[in-house]
């Protein structure tokens, strides 16, 4: 237990932050029943699944009397920082943090609409108290989500977090409409999440620098009263207009990209959308989802990004019919289940990565499912979900047609590793 510095957990990874790597024992680690995979990075993640993470952690902060997400000392926060490998993992890593403690919720809420949207286009009374009590639930989220973006953001670089949420309603409050701005009628929202997180960003900044300069006795009142005043006047004259013509800029790019690439577009993005996982980069695509469907009211990356998951379950079955090596069955069995439901990282880590070349096959027949997903033009009304789970989320009643498209991944993805992706002797050392 001295050598764990912290303990932290996603959905599906124990996070161990350690001082001496020589003694941790990655082939040990590997054979304890339940463990599906390790990633060595800054920081070892071991994989055993949804649910058995956040568990395991608390166990383990009991065993090592440290609390889960405590540091263990000045030390070991040193140590922490020294692991950290570029500003561009920095941002990533922050921009993660930002969103992803919201993506519970954000699950939920788009499930609850999906299905109210889904019940509504099957014929149900749209006047009907049910549904306009779904709709209700699943749409407060999203109407606020900026003040959640602004806490956040404000949190994550250790400032007020409140102040942070001010952010973010300077920039979503509908009072906005009635203002003008060099002549011009502002618009409640215009900027999106890109001008919340800069805001709450600028927030922390004009704190700490005023608080620098205010006496101690009256820093309670000064500081916070001049920070958002500051911050207030920034973000309706130079940060909402700015970040309105870069998020427009970027939803058109995007739009023009899919529209003019097609489905071989839809095949890239799938196909090499492991890889960027692999490298920690689709922690920057979750503002750009929510932006889209801020702007657009669905996102029609996700589906296409989906594919690549799928591909991996395709893959992953093919394996499991072909190999008779009891452990790599073993963790087929439990990971695969949560595949299907668009929780990738147990097959990815578990399966497809450490075996070679059926990780190759995976996002073969990921990018056959992201060109199909692009020519039909497929969108998700929200985010945090994937595979089979993302059906009720799909956009324009195109529910078929996706579950079509994750049916010719699973089989892409089958049939490539089946054909050229397995060989028995790449399990001698899983």
């Amino acid at each position: 237990k001295e050598n764990i510095l912290r303990i932290t957990h996603c959905m599906t990874r124990l996070r161990l932050d350690l001082l001496d790597w020589d003694k941790a024992d990655i082939h040990k680690i590997k054979q304890v029943p339940g463990v599906m995979g390790i990633l060595k990075e800054d920081v070892l993640h071991v994989v055993i699944g949804p649910g058995k993470a956040g568990e395991t952690a608390e166990k383990l902060s009991s065993l090592a009397a440290l609390k889960v997400g405590e540091a263990a000392g000045k030390s070991s926060e040193i140590q922490i920082e020294n692991q950290k490998k570029t500003k561009m993992q920095q941002v990533l890593r922050k921009t993660g943090n930002i969103f992803i403690p919201l993506i519970p919720g954000v699950v939920a809420s788009g499930i609850i609409t999906g299905a109210a949207n889904f019940a509504k286009n099957s014929g149900a009374d749209p006047e009907g108290t049910l549904l306009k009590l779904l709709l209700f639930m699943g749409s407060g989220l999203f109407a606020y989500l900026g003040i959640l973006v602004g806490w956040n953001t404000a949190k994550e670089f250790n400032g007020t977090p409140v102040l942070g949420a001010i952010a973010g309603m300077f920039i979503i409050n509908p009072a906005l409409a009635d203002l003008t701005v060099f002549g011009e009628a502002l618009v409640p929202g215009r900027g999106g999440l890109f001008g919340v997180m800069f805001a709450a960003w600028l927030m922390v900044v004009v704190e700490r620098a005023v608080r620098q300069r205010i006496p101690s006795a009256v820093d309670i009142i000064f500081t916070p009263l001049l920070t958002v005043l500051t911050v207030g006047v920034l973000t309706l004259y130079v940060i909402q207009p700015v970040a309105s013509v870069l998020s427009e800029a970027l939803i058109k790019a995007i739009e023009s990209f899919l529209d003019a690439g097609g489905f071989m577009v839809g095949g890239l993005l799938a196909g090499f959308f492991l890889p960027v996982v692999l490298l920690g980069l689709h922690h920057g695509l979750t503002p750009i989802h929510m932006e889209l469907i801020n702007s657009l009211g669905y996102t029609p990356l996700l589906p296409i990004f989906a594919m690549a998951g799928a591909g991996q379950v395709g893959a992953v079955m093919a394996i499991y019919i072909k190999t008779r090596n009891n452990r790599l069955r073993t963790i087929i069995k439990g990971a695969l289940p949560v595949g299907f439901l668009g929780i990738g990282e147990p097959l990815l880590y578990g399966v497809t990565l450490p075996l070679g070349r059926p990780f190759i096959t995976a996002c073969m027949g990921g990018a056959v499912g992201g060109a199909f997903q692009a020519a039909i033009k497929t969108g998700a009304s929200g985010i945090g979900v994937s595979g089979v789970s993302l059906i009720p989320l799909i956009d324009d009643g195109k529910y078929l047609l996706y579950g079509m498209g994750l049916l010719i991944t699973y089989l892409s993805g089958f049939f490539f590793t089946y054909l050229f992706g397995f060989k028995e002797e790449m399990a001698e050392n899983i």
